[in-house]
């Protein structure tokens, strides 16, 4: 039998109290609501066991810590988590469980545990096996049944997931959410007539709408919505318009053929198709033609309001952008918006990304201009302008877990902090007032300034330095008689006309080319207003409007 703590038990007074602490765990909630169950069961086993060594000054604490329904493969349980903070602020003497498995199932989860027992001096008792944690032996047979544990989940999960194979491959449901159009009797998919017609109007809709984005909006027209379901906690989820990711996964399901999924396979099965094959292979091929007219995602975003910004009727404003004259303009969007809701937008639905990355870094900046370091770090985004990327990617790493969300609306928005950003700002919110449309600078070409108000978005300024760098390059070649223009146009892929508008870049005054160096060139003037300007740079700058 175990131990307790470190200590000679003969040398250990009676009057010693040791506070023990039952530990109690099933993984399934069957049968829990009967009046004495295997929670019950345990605790009571423990209970005899901690009375049997009161001559010891075992005592059993009130609180409970039974976690019913919770698989032994992690350690993410409340019970759990309320028992290891006890022993992290030293409550807790001995844990006592009915056998190690209820612990953990897993040999690392176990080896985690005992070292953060044995840093709080915490002893670990089953009744029914023998061994002591503070022996080399004890551990060795601690680790063996919790190998066979571990080794016999294993082995049980693999044989469902077999079972569930086999079983999906002979067409046989085998539970999961049921798709709407069916309902499931005896373990086996009915057709539910009246929701069958919702999805044969979905992928009727789709064919005629042309994409999701319009089918999105007749739907909610319409007033089709998702399936209602009653939850044993007598609450009601579902009955909501339906949303982009949800409506793709139907057009794409192939239940709705009589097929049963798995993985990335299909199986023929036993339930009756609701949707003609020729319906779904119209759906699936203009689906397919629909995302070859994306443009592929590029990893990582740069928007620094990512997952935080959101309008003033709690929807999510997401990361978008648009190229336009070979920029390219960010933007964020209401997910309603993008979802087809217009009406559940709120007062703005759409804002320039830098502009409202700016107004919020710089109400961070001044509220934080009391508290050095984390001012510093709020004033870093500039980097971005001046090309250290690297320490900008770090800096708005900082300021994200300052933020909890940002609410956006019309003429205002409010930062709500989070628990790291209360501790250094000492304020719960932010209410800033401000305007989503950036003021007009004056028409000229400034000194270089790290106000990134006043200077060029650092992805406009890295497109115009690497045109003006190319023209040069191609010029160099032209003169050397190296190449032509039709030859660089196909070595680019581009059109004759693109390349000698990139060429015109190489005859910039360089005046212009200093001001595109420190990014301070006018707002407005893009790399399409420097094209084909003319020869003569005093005429360029008439030309451009500035003195």
């Amino acid at each position: 039998m175990r131990t307790p703590r470190r200590r000679n038990v003969a040398s250990t007074s009676t009057s010693t109290t040791m506070r023990c602490a039952i530990y109690t765990r099933v993984s399934t909630d069957n049968g829990l609501d009967q009046d004495f169950n295997s929670l019950d069961a345990q605790r009571e086993a423990c209970e005899a066991y901690i009375k049997s060594q009161a001559h010891e000054g075992w005592k059993l604490v009130p609180d409970p810590f039974d976690d019913g329904g919770f698989s032994g493969a992690s350690l993410d349980r409340p019970a759990l988590t309320k028992l290891l903070d006890l022993v992290d602020r030293g409550r807790i003497d001995i844990i006592v469980v009915y056998k190690v498995d209820r612990l953990t199932r897993s040999l690392a989860d176990f080896a985690k545990l005992v070292e953060r027992f044995d840093a709080r001096q915490v002893s670990f008792v089953s009744v029914t096996q023998s061994f002591n944690t503070t022996s080399s032996m004890g551990r060795l047979t601690l680790n063996m049944l919790l190998s066979f544990a571990q080794f016999e989940r294993e082995v049980t999960g693999e044989r469902i997931r077999d079972k569930i194979a086999a079983s999906k491959k002979r067409g046989i449901w085998v539970g999961g959410t049921v798709p709407l159009g069916y309902r499931v009797i005896d373990r086996h998919l009915i057709v539910d007539e009246q929701e069958a017609e919702t999805v044969r109007l979905v992928f009727d809709r789709y064919l005629a709408c042309g994409s999701l984005f319009r089918l999105l909006i007749d739907l909610r027209e319409r007033g089709v919505t998702t399936r209602t379901r009653p939850l044993a906690t007598g609450k009601t989820i579902g009955g909501i318009p339906f949303t982009r990711g949800p409506l793709a996964y139907l057009l794409q399901n192939r239940v709705y053929l009589g097929e049963v999924n798995h993985h990335d396979k299909s199986y023929t099965g036993e339930h009756d198709a609701i949707v003609s094959r020729d319906v779904f292979d119209r759906v699936q091929a203009l689906m397919a033609a629909n995302g070859r007219k994306q443009e592929p995602s590029r990893p990582g975003s740069k928007a620094l309001l990512k997952d935080l910004l959101f309008d003033d009727r709690g929807n999510r404003m997401t990361p978008s952008s648009a190229k336009k004259g070979g920029f390219r303009y960010r933007y964020y969007v209401s997910r309603a918006l993008t979802e087809g809701a217009a009406s559940q937008v709120g007062s703005l639905g759409r804002v320039s990304a830098p502009v409202i990355e700016d107004a919020v870094m710089k109400a961070l900046s001044k509220l934080g201009a009391a508290q050095q370091p984390l001012g510093d770090e709020i004033a870093s985004p500039s980097h971005q302008a001046s090309g250290d990327q690297q320490g900008a990617s770090s800096h708005s790493t900082d300021v994200r877990s300052s933020i909890e969300r940002v609410i956006l609306s019309r003429n205002r928005f409010t930062i709500v902090f989070s628990r790291d950003g209360k501790d250094h700002f000492d304020v719960e919110r932010l209410d800033v007032d401000w305007s989503p449309r950036a003021s007009k600078p004056q028409r000229e070409i400034l000194p270089p300034t790290n106000d990134p108000h006043h200077r060029m978005d650092f992805d406009t300024r890295k497109t115009l330095l690497t045109a003006i760098a190319t023209s040069r390059i191609w010029i160099d070649e032209l003169v050397k008689g190296a190449t032509d223009i039709d030859a660089i146009a196909a070595r680019g892929k581009r059109s004759s006309r693109g390349v000698q508008k990139i060429l015109s870049l190489a005859f910039l005054s360089p005046r212009i080319v200093r001001a595109a160096l420190d990014g301070s060139l006018p707002r407005g003037i893009s790399m399409t207003r420097l094209f084909d300007l003319p020869m003569d740079w005093r005429k360029q700058h008439e030309t451009l409007g500035i003195g």
